[in-house]
């Protein structure tokens, strides 16, 4: 098939190590002809979505609506690519029964084989791809295939999905959940039988996130067992052991055999991917490598890289990637392959190790169309954390202050109830893949209608008998806090396990627009303490025991102005992020015995409970300079 300026080679069916064909695209120039014309470099691209559908985040700056793949798949023929697109395992149109990330490093290896044995290969692969099509990028890349020569890698590539993408401080991130069952629609046994599809249409999702724990057989996902039956694994799966080492789901295990190639790590301060993409950034940098790394991270949503806001929060016409850090996403991937594709000299490798937006400095006010204008600005840096980061103890005092000094009294503490019928709704945060139920972004901590699980609308979660607050005074000076984020507490319980949360919280001054100020959620963590001293080898707490702990929330970057404070909140739940612990010490997943909680927060100077804040010199910080500027 030929269409203008490319030609398709349509549902070419690439065999397996197991026999298994995945259907895969592979556009050429038109008028190509294979064998006779000079081989080509080619862009892989692995997806689940579907190897000819629109991909939503294939959207420009100014665009109507996203690009489908085989448009994508032009603009790169036209600079003189291959370019492949193939269905994973198990979706649309390949072969296999699909098993949610741990088939993808020997197919993409063995997809990676196919090309560079093709006549129209010139034996150099780079690979491109969001969310899950990052995911895919990393795991073939773990078994270094021979030809792999680049990558950009948006927003995912598991370091350790234990700890972020699938589990997070021992808690089980319901994405997954929402995921399997809005994915299931589009498995082979709903597009196979009416009635399958019929059965998961009729479900009501958010009324089976209000009857948890689900039971296998007993789930919304259950006319798909094949789905349902990987998401049990992750659920069940509570503590770190071989399911969790699997390849595609654990490159820390596999760091050591990746092929020291280029690669950018893309992501964003409100993605479900954070931990994740630094992870990587920190391992594939530094002990001798060439690379480069370049690391980019915007303020947006999941793969929204070309819009100015996320949840009610408005970032500005700065925000967006298209304009700012490139001309535009198409040409900034293009630039990267031409450079280590076909060795053209852009000078590439020469752009900023780290490019990074940072929130804040706006108006307060709010835009005309009702978001908090925060604003922010793109900085670039040598490294990650930012050279000059000075990392920063503010302790949690009784009275709820939040401040560098160390604790007055001994001995002091904060106690609540913490009940699992009665959760802490999630008001935003680094989410993806949540709807019908959630939604991300950066939203005033009030509970609304529009958020699951609240039952109080109007009044702030600060409100709450079972929310701690601890905040500053307003601010003297403009503070930057950039790089990771680490709580560490010293807590105690009368239950045998209980979580323990803790988010920060840029707190705008009252304005006319919002008179009450508005409590923007920045960043959050969660610790399950059963956890405490090993992922691997959980164990009960003992009621009373103190113990010290340490939650760590997704590194973030704002800069607090002056008049504003930094706050802390600390509780037991975040739910529908994560699922609610019962604080029965029942095994992951399955605990239908539910106890309510006193947990309670240790302060004096004997167990000094604290934060630790990334501070970057304001002065320090260096603009990104405009595309065209050098």
């Amino acid at each position: 098939m030929s269409s203008g300026e490319v030609q398709v080679l349509r549902d070419r069916m690439v065999t397996l190590r197991d026999g298994v064909n995945l259907a895969t695209d592979v556009y050429l120039p038109a008028g190509y002809r294979v064998g006779v014309d000079a081989p080509l470099p080619t862009i892989l691209e692995r997806t689940p979505y579907g190897k000819t559908e629109l991909s939503r985040s294939e959207i420009g700056a100014g665009m109507d609506g996203p690009m489908a793949r085989p448009q994508v798949a032009a603009h790169f023929v036209r600079a003189g690519y291959a370019v492949v697109y193939q269905d994973c395992r198990g979706r649309h149109s390949s072969e296999g029964v699909f098993t949610k990330y741990t088939s993808e490093g020997p197919d993409g290896y063995d997809t990676v084989a196919w090309i560079t044995a093709q006549p129209w290969s010139n034996g150099k692969v780079g690979t491109m791809g969001l969310s899950y099509a990052a995911h895919t990028q990393f795991a073939l890349a773990c078994l270094n295939p021979p030809g792999l020569a680049c990558m950009v890698v948006d927003s995912g590539g598991f370091s350790n999905a234990y700890h972020c993408g699938i589990r997070q401080g021992g808690a089980f991130e319901l994405k997954q959940a929402t995921w399997a069952f809005n994915q299931a629609k589009e498995s082979p046994a709903a597009l196979a039988d009416p009635k399958v599809l019929a059965a998961l249409e009729a479900e009501d999702l958010r009324a089976w996130f209000a009857a948890m724990p689900w039971r296998p057989g007993h789930s919304p996902v259950r006319a798909v067992p094949d789905y349902e039956a990987y998401l049990f694994e992750q659920w069940t799966n509570g503590s770190f052991g071989d399911y969790w080492k699997q390849l595609g789901i654990y490159a820390e295990g596999w760091y050591g055999t990746f092929p020291d190639i280029p690669i950018v790590l893309l992501s964003s301060w409100y993605d479900a991917y954070v931990r994740t993409t630094m992870e990587n950034y920190a391992a594939l940098t530094g002990n001798g490598r060439k690379g480069p790394v370049k690391l980019i991270m915007g303020p947006w949503l999941h793969g929204n890289r070309n819009t100015t806001f996320a949840g009610d929060t408005e970032f500005g016409p700065v925000a967006t990637i298209d304009g700012n850090v490139t001309a535009s996403w198409l040409d900034f991937r293009r630039r990267w392959f031409d450079r280590w594709l076909k060795g053209i000299g852009n000078g590439a490798e020469a752009e900023p190790a780290a490019r990074l937006f940072l929130m804040g400095g706006g108006s307060g006010r709010r835009t005309a169309e009702g978001r908090l204008d925060h604003g922010g600005r793109w900085i670039a840096a040598a490294d990650w954390p930012l050279p000059g980061t000075v990392f920063t103890d503010y302790h949690l005092h009784a009275d709820g202050r939040l401040d560098a000094a160390a604790p007055e009294v001994e001995e002091a503490s904060i106690a609540y109830q913490f009940d699992p019928a009665n959760p802490v709704p999630t008001i935003g945060g680094a989410l993806t893949s949540g709807q019908p139920v959630f939604e991300g972004g950066g939203f005033d901590q009030t509970e609304g209608e529009r958020f699951f699980g609240c039952r109080r609308p109007g009044l702030p979660l600060s409100s709450r008998p079972d929310v701690v607050v601890f905040e500053t005074e307003p601010l003297e000076r403009d503070m930057a806090v950039v790089g990771p984020i680490e709580v560490r507490l010293f807590v105690s319980s009368d239950a045998p396990d209980t979580d323990f949360t803790a988010k920060l919280i840029d707190v705008h001054p009252p304005t006319a627009d919002d008179p009450k100020g508005f409590a923007l959620n920045l960043t959050d963590g969660i610790l399950r303490c059963r956890y405490r001293d090993s992922w691997e080898n959980p164990s009960p707490m003992e009621p009373g025991r103190v113990y010290a702990i340490t939650i760590e929330p997704f590194a973030t970057a704002n800069l607090f102005k002056a008049g504003h404070r930094i706050r802390l909140d600390i509780s037991s739940s975040n739910f529908p992020k994560y699922d609610v612990n019962p604080n029965s010490g029942e095994p992951e997943g399955t605990g239908r015995l539910k106890r309510v909680a006193t947990n309670r927060i240790h302060l004096g100077r004997a167990h000094p409970s604290k934060i630790v804040l990334p501070v970057v010199p304001v002065e320090s910080l260096t603009p990104v300079p405009k595309p065209g500027q050098g």
